[in-house]
């Protein structure tokens, strides 16, 4: 789906992803950390990436294949550079206000991908394996 630079977008983009994971086992707080790592993604690409420019689209692509969550989320701005961005962890970033998108991509997913697109805007690839999660006890199927 291509959605227009708008925060009220991420909202829609987290629904579609929460309706992707019913039925499987997804144990209640994987979901949600899940959904956050993709409502960070598209923050990032609408406000860094488009720069609020609703005349840009957030492109988003999602699936689950072998047991695996994909989610791909491209922009159409001029991209940047993860390795820039500061540790939100060191001590002279902690009260900063921004920084913090990418390291919970990092934390929440199994594998986070960045990379410029051909046609322009930078591409983040996120991944979950749905079959390795453990279920706590006590959380719903």
């Amino acid at each position: 789906m291509s959605l227009s630079s708008r925060f009220e977008n991420i909202e829609m983009v987290q629904h579609l992803c929460s309706k992707l994971l019913e039925g499987r086992e997804v144990p209640e707080e994987t979901r949600h950390w899940i959904l956050m790592a993709v409502r960070e993604a598209v923050a990032n690409a609408i406000k860094h990436g488009n720069q609020l420019d609703l005349t840009k689209n957030v492109h988003v692509e999602m699936d689950v294949v072998a047991d695996t969550l994909a989610i791909c989320i491209r922009d159409e701005g001029v991209g940047f550079d993860p390795a820039a961005v500061g540790d939100p962890l060191a001590p002279e970033n902690r009260l900063k206000t921004s920084g913090r998108g990418i390291f919970y991509m990092r934390t929440f997913m199994d594998e986070v991908r960045f990379r410029r697109h051909p046609d322009g805007g930078m591409e983040i690839v996120l991944k979950k394996n749905l079959s390795a999660i453990e279920k706590k006890e006590g959380d719903p199927a």
